[in-house]
């Protein structure tokens, strides 16, 4: 089910709200998420995030990148999980009312824990485990892919946390989100 336009959401800044994040990642994140997008588009674009299994269609700016940025960033692999780590937490933030309030160990099948906005980032209590991974090409039948390959990876877990995957499409414009549960 498509649901109209929803206001954008944001890249820059993410520090401000999400309090796992300091200054600098946060701008790396940016960075590399201009850097993914950039790639097959041209700044604004309208962003489709799937969350469970409903569709919202939000705007997304993002600086264009210069030939030092783009130096900088010229390792793809690196620069789409990082640009992946960006756009999904900004995703959560805004279809979940969820911020990241900490990186995960290892061996917990996530990168993030994130928990509702407002929630005292000591208690992890009441935090999801999130995964995050990100695509640079191909359509949506990679993302939901990549997506199926990730709600594996979090049940796999050393965590009693629940979980949620989180797929970036940069050339599909997409954002596939999905709680995951402990049934295969």
């Amino acid at each position: 089910m498509n649901i109209p336009y929803k206001p954008k959401f944001r890249l820059e800044s993410l520090h401000e709200r999400h309090t796992g994040l300091t200054v600098s990642l946060s701008g790396t994140f940016c960075e590399a998420a201009s850097v993914c997008l950039s790639r097959h588009h041209e700044s604004p674009i309208n962003m489709d995030i799937e969350s469970n299994g409903v569709t919202n269609t939000h705007s997304v700016e993002f600086p264009k990148p210069d030939s030092r940025i783009l130096n900088a960033w010229a390792n793809d692999i690196d620069t789409t999980e990082d640009g992946a780590y960006g756009v999904s937490l900004a995703a959560v933030e805004v279809e979940e009312k969820l911020i990241a309030v900490r990186r995960a160990e290892t061996l917990t099948g996530a990168d993030w824990y994130v928990a509702p906005i407002g929630t005292d980032p000591d208690d992890l209590e009441s935090c999801f485990r999130l995964e995050v991974s990100g695509v640079d090409r191909g359509g949506r039948s990679v993302v939901n892919a990549r997506l199926q390959q990730k709600i594996i990876q979090t049940r796999r877990g050393a965590s009693n946390l629940p979980a949620i995957a989180s797929v970036v499409g940069f050339k599909e414009k997409t954002v596939a989100i999905q709680k995951v549960s402990d049934e295969k």
